[in-house]
């Protein structure tokens, strides 16, 4: 089980960088009510949520009594909150390194694993499972293509060839620094890098690797709904986009595929906040949402990977074609290292900064 040193303290400024201060929406109005009887949690909304309520928030309220609250909000409103003691929510449901920056700030409870009655432990993947965080679900960041462009089996194998714009013509797209980790990593395998030698990232080498194969990005991709967007309209033949945008858009009839060859798992996870009103009840709905049977009825509807072993083994293989995990990840991905980025991204950003600006 991963860990990070508790007593470890970023400033506010670091915090706010990693979350997201750009991003600081106004207050949230939360209803009030006995907090015993609700659970907030911070949620990324929309479909997402939609599916939640009916595989995970309302079973949970029948079974236990406690009505499950989503609330869409940025990390960096969690810290305003947390920085003002108005700590007006119960779970965070983000990103591991975003996680890590609350834990570095003092603001989560270590997962109460022991106290589990409806998850058995054991049955998480060690790979996403740490002291403070739990893993949620996890998805994938592939080399999407449009098909339009490149008939079955003539669409680029690697990174490698990704990068070669002569043998593969057409414009690219690649992840802008603001979704929180640029392809750094698809630069460097790009470069010759094997996948289990990736990290510690270096910095410097993968941005000369992308100076090779920017001449060919028109626009990289700030949001999900604009990488599929350009994917489907052609604005690029070629990118890197998260596995459950690309299936979406292809299930609506956009003429995009995946290679899931050198694809990067990453990780959606859970953490409970120490001051939140209703920490019992947090504690009980992480614990609900691991458990074999929830995952197993919520993947069958969410395009995301579960963290237990379990739901994985029982998930039909039509829908593990279309998650990271099990065989695939092992033989051909590699698992996104939170800490490394965690501890990295100041300097990744004042080298993205120095290198866009260098056109």
């Amino acid at each position: 089980m991963t860990s990070i040193p508790d007593k470890q303290v970023v400033s506010r400024r670091r915090v706010l960088q990693l979350a997201g201060a750009s991003m600081v929406m106004p207050h949230i109005w939360i209803p009030r009510a006995d907090a015993a009887g609700r659970v907030i949690i911070r949620s990324p909304g929309g479909v997402y949520d939609d599916i939640r309520r009916e595989t995970i928030y309302e079973p949970f309220r029948k079974e236990t009594g406690i009505e499950v609250v989503p609330v869409a909000t940025t990390g960096a409103k969690l810290m305003t909150m947390l920085k003002s003691g108005n700590m007006e929510l119960d779970i965070v449901d983000i990103t591991v390194p975003q996680l890590m920056a609350f834990q570095r700030a003092g603001a989560l409870l270590p997962i109460p694993y022991r106290e589990f009655k409806y998850t058995d432990p054991d049955d998480i993947d060690e790979n996403y499972k740490y002291e403070y965080i739990v893993g949620n679900f996890i998805y994938g960041v592939v080399m999407g293509y449009n098909t339009e462009a490149y008939a079955a089996g003539k669409e680029p194998q690697s990174w490698a060839e990704f990068w070669d714009a002569q043998a593969f013509p057409g414009p690219r797209m690649l992840a802008d620094m603001s979704v929180g980790t640029p392809d750094l990593e698809f630069a460097l395998l790009a470069d010759g890098v094997a996948l289990d030698k990736l990290y510690p990232l270096d910095i410097e080498r993968a941005f000369d690797s992308l100076s090779r194969v920017r001449p060919a990005i028109p626009k990289f991709w700030d949001t999900g709904s604009l990488s599929a967007q350009m994917l489907s309209s052609k604005q690029a033949v070629l990118g890197s986009i998260w596995s459950p945008r690309l299936i979406a858009a292809a299930e609506a009839g956009a003429p995009v595929a995946a290679s899931w060859n050198q694809h990067c798992v990453h990780v959606q996870a859970y953490s409970i906040l120490k001051d939140g009103p209703n920490v019992e009840g947090a504690k009980k709905l992480v614990d609900y949402c691991l458990s074999k049977d929830v995952q197993q009825r919520y993947f069958e509807r969410y395009k995301g990977g579960p963290v237990t072993k379990t739901a994985y083994k029982n998930l039909s293989a039509e829908r593990r074609a279309q998650i990271p995990g099990g065989e695939r990840t092992a033989r051909n991905g590699f698992i996104l290292d939170a800490q490394w980025w965690e501890d990295n991204r100041g300097k990744v950003s004042a080298a993205w900064s120095k290198w866009v600006l260098s056109r």
